[in-house]
C-alpha cells in the first residue's frame, strides 16, 4: 500500500519507517527542509534505539521517502496520516493549528478519494474538525470527492517504540465506514500475523478519548505511588515493601507503581492537562485528574527539598553531581523532565551542577546554552569529582552498579539522594554513604521502630 505521513517527529518517523519496513511505499512530509535533507542522509532528529537503522534500510530500499512538497504528498496515496505535533497552549489544552493546517493542505489538493487518519494525540472532536476543514476546502473549490476521517491513536513508549509498533498490544481505529475498516485491516495485517487480531474498531470520538484515558490512567498510578511514598516518608514505612505487597495483587499488578521524582516527557503531562481542559470545556471539573497533575508537579521538587534539608537550607556555592537528564531511560527527551526542575532550583539557590546523561547531553545544551552554573560532564564518574552530593534523576542501566569506592574518593561528601530508588539502602550505608531516597525510612526512623517494639 501507499501511505503519506505528515510530520517527521517522533510519531511520524516511527509510524512511517515501520510501515515501510513491512513493504509499504511511505512518503514522510515535513515543512522543515533542513530536517528533510538530513533524514534523506540518515540523520534523524530524535533518539530512539534502532530507529536510525530502520530508516536507513528503508530509504536505501526506496520504500521510504521524505519531502516538503505538499502536492507530491497529497498525490502520493489514498491513505493520509496526520502525525504532527499538538503542543499544549497556555491553559494546557492541545494546540490544533498544525492538524488543521494539514487537513487544509489535503483539502486544497486532493483529486481522488482520501482516507485521512489522525495519528497525533488529539482532543475528542478533532475528527469532526478535520472533516469540517475538508468539507469547506472542497466546497470552496466546487469539488465533490469522497473522503473518510479516521482516528488511529499511537501507543508508543519512548525507548521501546519499535517493539510497541511491531508487536502492538492493540491497534485502536475510530471509524464506522466499511471501506475504511477494510483498508485499515489490510494496512495492519503484517502486525497481527500469527497472533490474535489486535485491531479494535470503535467510534471516532471513543478512539480519541481512549488515548487520553490510557495515558491519564497510567499517570494516575504513578502519582498515586508518589503520594504514598510521601506518606511512607513521614511514617517510617518502606514504599518498596508496600509496592511489592500491592503489586502481587493481580488486580493491581506491578506496572507503573514505581515511586520516583515525577513523570515527564511529551505525553503524560500534556495529555492529562489536555483532558482536564476538555472536561472544562464541557462544564465538568475533573478533580481526580487535577490532583494527578498537582501531585506530579509537587513530586518534581522532592529531591531539591531533600537536598536543602541535608544542607540546612543553604547550598550557596556548593557543587552537586546529577546523574540522568532525560525523563526516562533510552530517550533524549527533556520535555517536562524532573531533572530540569531540580537543576533550575539548585542554580536559583546559588549552587552549581555537574550533570551527566548517556544520550541527552546535546539536548540539554539547547535548553541551557549560556548557564555558567551548569557543567555537562562526559562520564558519570567524572561528574562526581568535587561534588558535595550526588543526585539521581533517571534510572539508566549504567547507573545500577557503580564503583562506590571510586565515587567516595572523588566526592567532598558521601551523600547520595536517589530519585529512582536504584540501590539497597543498607548496602550503601554499610559502605559509609549517607543515602536518601523516595519513601524509604532513614536509619533514625528504623531505630525508633525498634525502640517502640
Amino acid at each position: 500500500m501507499k501511505v503519506t505521513v505528515y510530520g517527521s517527529g517522533y510519531v511520524g518517523l516511527v509510524t512511517g519507517s515501520l510501515l515501510a519496513d513491512v513493504g509499504n511505499e511511505v512518503l514522510c512530509v515535513d515543512v522543515d527542509q533542513t530536517k528533510v535533507d538530513n533524514l534523506k542522509k540518515g540523520i534523524i532528529p530524535i533518539y530512539e534505539p534502532g530507529l536510525d537503522d530502520v530508516i536507513k534500510r528503508n530509504v536505501e530500499a526506496e520504500r521510504l521517502g521524505f519531502t516538503t512538497d505538499m502536492d507530491q504528498a497529497v498525490a502520493h496515496s489514498e491513505m493520509q496520516f496526520i502525525a504532527v505535533g499538538t503542543p499544549p497552549d497556555e491553559d494546557g489544552s492541545a494546540d490544533m493549528q498544525y492538524v488543521a493546517a494539514v487537513a487544509k493542505t489535503i483539502a486544497d489538493r486532493m483529486t481522488t478519494r482520501k482516507l485521512v487518519v489522525t495519528k497525533s494525540t488529539v482532543p475528542v472532536g478533532t475528527g469532526d474538525m478535520v472533516e469540517s476543514v475538508l468539507r469547506d476546502g472542497l466546497n470552496s473549490r466546487g469539488e465533490k470527492i469522497d473522503y473518510v476521517v479516521l482516528s488511529n491513536p499511537e501507543f508508543l513508549k519512548e525507548g521501546a517504540a519499535i517493539e510497541d509498533f511491531m508487536k502492538p498490544d492493540r491497534i485502536v481505529v475510530g471509524t464506522d465506514d466499511d471501506y475504511a475498516i477494510e483498508q485499515m485491516r489490510e494496512l495492519y495485517a503484517p502486525f497481527c500475523r500469527n497472533r490474535r487480531d489486535r485491531l479494535i474498531f470503535m467510534s471516532r470520538k471513543s478512539s480519541e478519548l481512549t488515548k487520553y484515558a490510557a495515558n491519564s490512567l497510567l499517570a494516575t498510578k504513578i502519582s498515586f505511588m508518589n503520594e504514598l511514598s510521601n506518606i511512607a516518608d513521614r511514617l517510617g514505612a518502606d514504599i518498596e515493601d508496600v509496592r511489592v505487597g500491592i503489586g502481587s495483587d493481580p488486580r493491581i499488578g506491578y506496572h507503573f507503581i514505581y515511586p520516583g521524582c515525577g513523570y515527564g516527557g511529551s505525553c503524560f503531562p500534556k495529555d492529562v492537562k489536555a483532558l482536564i481542559q476538555t472536561a472544562k470545556s464541557k462544564d465538568y471539573k475533573a478533580e481526580l485528574l487535577e490532583a494527578v497533575d498537582n501531585v506530579n508537579d509537587r513530586q518534581k521538587h522532592v529531591l531539591f527539598a531533600k537536598l536543602m534539608k541535608h544542607f540546612d537550607g543553604n547550598i550557596e556555592n556548593k557543587t552537586f553531581a546529577v546523574w540522568g537528564l532525560s525523563f526516562k531511560p533510552n530517550t533524549d527527551d527533556l520535555r517536562e523532565a524532573p531533572s530540569r526542575v531540580l537543576i533550575e532550583s539548585i542554580i536559583e539557590a546559588g549552587g552549581r551542577v555537574r550533570a551527566y546523561d548517556p544520550v541527552a547531553m546535546q539536548e540539554m545544551r539547547h535548553f541551557y546554552p549560556d548557564e555558567k552554573r551548569l557543567e555537562l560532564i562526559g562520564t558519570a564518574q567524572d561528574c562526581c569529582d568535587g561534588a558535595d552530593a550526588l543526585l539521581i534523576n533517571t534510572e539508566w542501566r549504567e547507573f545500577r552498579s557503580p564503583s562506590w569506592d571510586t565515587i567516595k574518593a572523588s566526592m567532598k561528601q558521601n551523600l547520595v539522594i536517589d530519585g529512582r530508588n536504584l540501590y539497597d539502602p543498607a548496602q550503601l550505608r554499610s559502605q559509609g554513604i549517607e543515602y536518601d531516597c523516595i519513601g524509604r525510612p532513614q536509619p533514625s526512623q528504623r531505630k525508633s521502630d525498634i525502640k517502640a517494639a
